[in-house]
């Protein structure tokens, strides 16, 4: 059942489409992901859904008593209190009931008769998750990064990213048909958005989410819509599927072009040879039809005029241009371009012609911090030359410290940081401290290259996006995304064979993290990585160091972040395993981990990325059978309770039957995969 459907749906500021045509359903239980370059209306749509905007032309129709909820990214409440109120006030229902349970039962001790209201009232109460509504509260809030001190905080002294995060708390135990999440993981850390993602996945209801967070979009969507400038696409599956599916639609569409257009010259090639000869009038009536298919072409696409027959087509666009000459129409046909749809995109290049020596960066009793704040102690750690090390942790942890201190910016507390020979670093800094607000782009370009021509400097920025009078911009009037791309520029102009990069893909569009994460997996030195990009991390990192502030260590893992990810998965299945008594359930896969050992080796960081996330996948699918069979354990146990009422049973039997055909589904791709 569609929810939220769109048919041909506009919207325009003045004569300017920011999008056109966008035809969707939304139906009940999916989880749809929103992609496409920054500015092409993925925020707009979601508003229109929302309600909160209206489209231009085009429909918007909503399913009877649809109840959504809508995430924005400067999320706002409209109400006062604490954090712990505005989270109990969703369930305001539930409270009335408790109250008036209360009141009964004070009257149960002189006045029997109420206790049939009682009893039904009561019934009422628990199938509406009256005794478990405040500790889903704590569940939610533990999840997205608040702990019990912060229950009482006042919401109007909570910081922009908090007062985000209570807002999307509020919204999820409100339990709607549709969540319409912008951005949804923005100020949430690692931790937190892993929560999330299991969270979402658990949910009953639809949603519809923009996000920047590939790996994000991976865990949680199953269709991924693209919105390109004058276009949109839809791709069932998950993000990872979305590009498998994108590369074959442009290079099927590339296929075709390529022989329609081939069919044209050739129709070309016969009109010249007889326009002058014995088939004079067979070659005219040719270049007739041509010359009307070409209009036809040029008004509504090239694939819209091969949806038809030729002639079919010709014949239902209003032609009014008079029969080509022979010239014109080769120089049309010419003049017709690909489908396929490319958008102007970074174009970067990160050198490292100079070799390092063997031993990049090393560390010994290594202390971070200030003079008046510890933050974490690291192990004794080798960062060697072509090794990509990523360093995660919750915000606040300390890792655009670490990389200060790495740097020689900042004394470490304790220890040293040894740094190898010939190395040439490049740093990229979160909060981009390397450019000059009252510079415009051109005069930071020309501070590193001045040599170079103002027409040069023009051709170079326009690699990075920068056109026209964009290069005469002073530096603080950039938006964050611009800003990182004129800092990549000019990491990009130096010579270097250690990369220290702090949030390198913070407001870039996925467009341009693709293109970042492809040179970063070229790139030929070492590399030293901070980002919350799950996705980038997978990609590149051949080693994760993780800051934990609760014990104020940090820990090394040889391998990649799903690796870590599924080796974590694992620990905290084994330990659930443990606490679990009078189970007796055996894993159908279990016999077969021990014989092979598929946990993964902490020691391989060299396998090719197909390799690593094959194995991670696998991983994972175990993890994955093992919790389902826990749970049919538990739910079994339920079912033998002798004191089980019968509504009860009907309804722990069917979680049962869907929990079993869940892990059926699991087992089949899992015993798929060990070919």
């Amino acid at each position: 059942m569609a929810l939220i459907t769109t048919n041909s749906l506009t919207k325009s500021y003045g004569a300017t489409d920011i999008f056109a045509g966008i035809t969707l359903s939304i139906e009940k239980g999916s989880r749809l992901g929103i992609v496409g370059p920054n500015g092409v209306g993925k925020t707009t749509l979601l508003r229109i859904l929302a309600g909160e905007d209206e489209g231009s032309t085009g429909t918007v129709t909503r399913s009877k008593g649809v109840r959504s909820g809508y995430l924005s990214q400067e999320a706002d409440f409209k109400m006062e209190g604490t954090l712990w109120d505005a989270c109990h006030s969703v369930f305001e229902n539930l409270i009335k009931q408790q109250n008036e349970l209360h009141r009964l039962e004070e009257l149960m001790a002189t006045d029997p008769n109420v206790i049939e209201e009682y009893g039904k009232l009561q019934e009422v109460f628990e199938r509406g998750g009256g005794y478990t509504y405040e500790t889903r509260i704590k569940q939610v809030l533990t999840g997205l990064g608040f702990d019990t001190n912060d229950y009482e905080l006042s919401l109007e002294h909570l910081s922009g990213g908090q007062r985000t995060r209570a807002f999307l708390a509020r919204l999820l135990l409100s339990d709607p048909d549709l969540l319409l999440l912008d951005e949804p993981t923005n100020h949430l850390d690692i931790r937190a958005v892993e929560w999330l993602e299991g969270y979402l996945n658990q949910w009953e209801g639809a949603a519809v989410i923009v996000s920047h967070d590939r790996y994000f979009l991976d865990k949680v969507s199953n269709i991924i819509f693209e919105m390109l400038p004058g276009a949109s696409e839809t791709y069932n599956g998950n993000y990872t599927a979305y590009l498998k599916q994108r590369e074959e639609r442009i290079k099927r569409r590339q296929e075709v072009f390529d022989s329609e257009k081939e069919k044209l010259n050739k129709e070309m090639e016969y009109i010249r040879k007889n326009v002058a000869g014995q088939n004079v009038l067979q070659a005219k009536g040719r270049l007739k039809r041509l010359s009307r298919l070409i209009q036809a072409i040029e008004q509504v696409g090239f694939e819209a005029a091969l949806n038809q027959k030729w002639s079919e087509t010709a014949d239902e666009i209003s032609v009014t241009t008079s029969i080509m000459s022979v010239e014109e129409a080769g120089r049309r046909i010419n003049a017709l371009r690909s489908p396929v749809r490319t958008l102007p995109n970074l174009h970067l290049r990160l050198g490292s012609e100079k070799r390092s020596g063997d031993l990049v960066i090393r560390t010994k009793d290594l202390q971070v911090g200030f003079t008046d704040k510890f933050l974490f102690k690291s192990p004794d750690i080798e960062l060697r030359r072509q090794d990509c090390a990523a360093l995660i942790g919750p915000n606040g942890a300390g890792k655009s410290t670490f990389l200060k201190t790495i740097l020689g910016q900042l004394e470490p507390l304790a220890g040293e940081v040894i740094l190898g020979s010939s190395l040439h670093i490049g740093y990229f800094a979160q909060a981009h401290e390397g450019l000059d607000p009252n510079k415009t782009l051109l005069e930071e370009i020309d501070s590193i290259m001045p040599n170079w021509l103002p027409g040069q400097i023009r051709d170079y920025l326009g690699k990075y996006m920068f056109s026209g009078e964009d290069v005469y911009k002073k530096v603080g009037m950039l938006s964050g995304g611009e800003r990182g791309r004129l800092a990549l520029s000019k990491l990009a102009l130096q010579d270097t064979n250690l990369l220290l990069l702090d949030e390198p893909t913070n407001h870039l569009d996925i467009p341009s993290q693709e293109v970042l994460e492809s040179v970063l997996e070229d790139y030929k030195g070492t590399i030293l990585l901070i980002t919350h990009d799950r996705y980038l991390v997978d990609a590149v990192a051949t080693q994760i160091w993780e800051i934990d502030p609760d014990d104020g260590h940090m820990t090394v893992f040889k391998g990649t972040y799903s690796e870590l990810r599924a080796e974590r998965e694992q620990k905290q299945y084994e330990e659930f395993m443990a606490g679990q008594k009078g189970s007796g359930s055996k894993s159908q896969v279990s016999g077969q981990n021990q014989k092979t050992d598929s946990r993964i080796s902490n020691n391989d960081s060299r396998k090719t990325k197909e390799e690593r996330r094959k194995i991670a996948k696998v991983q994972e699918l175990e993890n994955k059978i093992a919790e389902l069979e826990a749970t049919l354990s538990n739910l079994s146990f339920q079912l033998e309770s002798p004191m089980l009422k019968p509504d009860d049973v009907v309804k722990i039997s069917k979680e049962y039957e869907r929990v079993q055909k869940e892990m059926d589904v699991k087992l089949a791709e899992w015993e798929g995969m060990q070919g």
